[in-house]
């Protein structure tokens, strides 16, 4: 088996130390902080109040501050809304210039397992690391397994977070207390009515664009977010998936994961 390692240049980092910080962001994500130990790491995201999702983010536990992995072009945007939630709060934000990488499908020596699929491979914080793959290379291991690309597929404050499957890809813990957010997230998991869901979608030739309608017949069956190489994620509505699907006159059919229950 070949271990392939990239770094991951659409991803940066934000330190966030000081003596409030793990109580600071505890309050906001929805990941829990209280029980993240040094060298652990945890999938999550800021949520809008209303519910949607503003930042997916990683947290990455230390002895005295945490440092958060996000998408690169967001990462001053995180940062300044981070210092609108500090107020009074003792802690300190700042950009930290080391590198993403991730290693498939296993996890290579320094790294720590994805904590949202063990079939995603590894992630690690480095200056520099070897690698022998792009992050390309990456994200069609991740389409392959049938994960979201947390930023590029979600997007800002337009998908709830189960939507985009957090709440099966350990992004949200619904027993952790308060968080932005929480009321909305909360009542969709209670109700258990989920009505739309990401999923892999494969396409007969090259992807249509973001945005591009999935039809079943005359019917809007959800939308296209991202893709590469005939395999799309699309954000779809469960009700109507049974039939023949359809983007822009191409045959399409949903590959649903083996991580994903019906």
């Amino acid at each position: 088996m070949t271990l392939h390692i990239a770094r991951l240049t659409s991803r940066a980092l934000i330190h966030v130390g000081g003596p409030d910080a793990r109580a600071f962001l505890q309050g906001l994500l929805t990941q829990d902080v209280e029980t993240l130990g040094a060298g652990q790491v945890r999938f999550a995201a800021l949520l809008s109040p209303p519910g949607r999702v503003l930042f997916d983010l990683f947290v990455w536990g230390g002895n005295d501050a945490f440092i958060l992995d996000v998408a690169a072009d967001r990462r001053e945007a995180l940062m300044a809304r981070l210092s609108m939630y500090r107020l009074r709060a003792q802690v300190e934000i700042a950009a930290d210039d080391r590198g993403v990488w991730a290693s498939w499908p296993g996890v290579a020596e320094g790294f720590v397992a994805d904590p949202r699929l063990a079939a995603l491979g590894g992630r690690g914080l480095n200056t520099e690391t070897a690698s022998n793959a792009v992050e390309a290379d990456y994200h069609t291991h991740r389409l392959t397994v049938g994960v979201p690309d947390p930023d590029a597929d979600v997007g800002s404050d337009r998908t709830y977070p189960i939507e985009a499957n957090f709440d099966l890809l350990n992004g949200i813990d619904f027993q952790k207390g308060c968080f932005v957010g929480q009321e909305t997230t909360s009542r969709m998991k209670r109700r258990g009515a989920i009505r739309n869901r990401m999923l892999p979608l494969a396409v007969d030739g090259a992807v249509p664009p973001s945005g591009s309608e999935v039809l079943n017949g005359d019917l809007r069956a959800g939308e296209i977010r991202t893709g590469i190489d005939g395999e799309a994620m699309a954000l779809v509505r469960l009700d109507r998936l049974d039939g023949a699907l359809s983007v822009d006159g191409k045959t399409a059919h949903i590959r649903r994961p083996d991580w994903m229950t019906e």
